[in-house]
C-alpha cells in the first residue's frame, strides 16, 4: 500500500466517496428493477382465483420469479454490489484516518521545532 502525501488525500477520498456513490447508485438501479419485477409477480399472484390462502399465494409468487432467469441474476448482483460497497466504504474509512494521522503528524513537527527553535532562543543560541 502507498502512502500519500498530505495533500494527495483530499483528491484520493473524494474519489473513494465517489466510488462508493457509484456503486449505491447502482444498488439502487438493481432495488428499482427487482421491485418492478416482483410487483408483476404480485400482480400474477393477484388474479388467480385458483390460489385459495396466503400461503398458496406467496408459494406461486415465489414461483413466478425463480421462473425469471433474470430475477436471481440480479439477487446475486445485488449481493455482489453489497460487497463492494463494504469494501469502497473501508477504504473511504481508510483514507480519512490516514490523512487525520498524516496531519497529525505535520501537527507534531511544527510544534517540536517551534519548541526546539524556542529552546534555543531561551538558551540564547
Amino acid at each position: 500500500m502507498m502512502k500519500l502525501r498530505l495533500t494527495q488525500y483530499p483528491g484520493a477520498i473524494a474519489q473513494a466517496a465517489q466510488a462508493v456513490n457509484e456503486i449505491d447508485s447502482q444498488i439502487a438501479e438493481i432495488r428499482q428493477r427487482l421491485a418492478r419485477l416482483e410487483g408483476n409477480a404480485d400482480l400474477i399472484v393477484a388474479f388467480e382465483t385458483a390460489l385459495k390462502n396466503d400461503n398458496q399465494r406467496k408459494a406461486r409468487r415465489y414461483q413466478v420469479l425463480q421462473q425469471d432467469a433474470t430475477y436471481e441474476q440480479m439477487l446475486d448482483h445485488l449481493n455482489n454490489l453489497s460487497t463492494q460497497k463494504a469494501n469502497a466504504l473501508a477504504q473511504l474509512e481508510r483514507l480519512r484516518n490516514e490523512f487525520t494521522v498524516a496531519k497529525l503528524e505535520v501537527q507534531l513537527a511544527i510544534a517540536q521545532k517551534l519548541a526546539s527553535s524556542e529552546t534555543r532562543e531561551l538558551v540564547g543560541l
